[in-house]
């Protein structure tokens, strides 16, 4: 009886709030700079909050793209083939993956924006993630073959700047992780092989894989680790899955954004933010198991490179309009709602 009523008070909340939205959206466009000679697709930001600027991949442009915080444009960072992720670490120097033949991992000094060095890596340098706890920088190397049966994770010494290890997996590819707080499990979506899968990072060996139902290319992943959950968001269908990271199994989907690249997790709100091609989905945490949705923000043509900054309470999305002819690249700049 408990639990219908909780599911009941749930669902007259998720009502609410949907009303809500729809009078006061989540997110207001505060600045869009627009990037005029570009063409392609973004791939992936990252922050770096002390030297306040935002550092864009542009795989298609082959150039990494510097702003400042505000959503100025400072400078465009050439000598990639293809860059994908990309790390600020802490003496303001920057990690960027590289890919299309060139297969590495790049150093870019952090303030005369050249090239360092380079570390080779296997063909089809992709993902990356960081962990702050060991310094170590996990980059995928796969591809799309399907007829690959296997990849592997890299791991780098960002203060030796070395390859040290690598895991290997199952599957073509896999898209996207996340590491908990505590640096000894990483959650990631086995996307050749429609799975998540558990890694352990001292013994850097898959320990689970749960079956991603009823869909294909798994891309975002986000971990609510003080709830014991893991979302994650494929494209085929678009849709939202809700993984107990205790029992490996799906708690609760919904559908969500086209073509989406990145999520986050609003913490503070208990948010989620979907990133995808014209609009950005919003869903909301009722508790670990139940979630509404609550607001589609429209944004643009192939919006789906976003990064969201809690510290200064803003969302950028990089709308890349690859594949239409009148698009408008730029670089827009959300404020975070109440």
């Amino acid at each position: 009886m408990k639990k219908s009523l909780g599911i009941l008070f749930a669902l007259m909340f998720a009502f609410a709030l949907t009303s809500g939205a729809q009078d006061k959206p989540p997110l207001k466009l505060v600045t869009t700079t627009p990037l005029p000679g570009f063409t392609g697709d973004f791939d992936h930001f990252a922050v770096d909050l002390q030297g306040k600027r935002l550092f864009l991949t542009s795989e298609d442009h082959k150039t990494v793209e510097v702003f400042d915080l505000e959503g100025k444009h400072l400078h465009s960072i050439a000598g990639f083939g293809q860059p994908h992720a990309a790390v600020v670490l802490s003496d303001g120097n920057v990690i960027v993956t590289d890919g299309d033949g060139f297969g590495r991992v790049a150093l870019v000094d952090g303030k005369t924006y050249k090239i360092l060095n380079s570390i080779k890596l296997p063909n089809g340098v992709d993902g990356a993630v960081y962990n702050p706890v060991e310094q170590y920088y996990y980059v995928e190397s796969g591809g799309d073959d399907p007829n690959n049966k296997t990849h592997v994770i890299n791991i780098i010494d960002t203060k030796a700047f070395k390859l040290v290890g690598t895991i290997p997996l199952p599957g073509s590819h896999s898209e996207a992780m996340a590491i908990d707080r505590a640096g000894k499990k990483m959650y990631i979506n086995l996307t050749g092989a429609d799975q998540v899968g558990v890694v352990d990072l001292t013994t850097r060996k898959l320990i689970s894989q749960w079956p991603v139902p009823d869909a294909q290319t798994a891309n975002a992943i986000v971990l609510d680790e003080p709830n014991h959950r893991v979302f994650i968001a494929t494209r085929k269908p678009a849709k939202f899955f809700v993984y107990d990271t205790d029992t490996g199994k799906v708690v609760a989907t919904l559908p969500t954004a086209e073509m989406h690249d990145d999520m986050w997790f609003d913490v503070a709100r208990k948010r989620i933010y979907v990133t995808g091609t014209e609009t950005t989905a919003i869903m909301q945490q009722l508790d670990a198991d139940h979630y509404a949705h609550v607001a589609d923000v429209t944004t643009g043509y192939r919006a789906k490179t976003s990064i969201f900054v809690p510290e200064l309470n803003r969302l950028y999305i990089a709308v890349s309009g690859k594949g239409k002819p009148d698009a408008k690249l730029a670089l827009q700049v959300y404020e975070i709602q109440p």
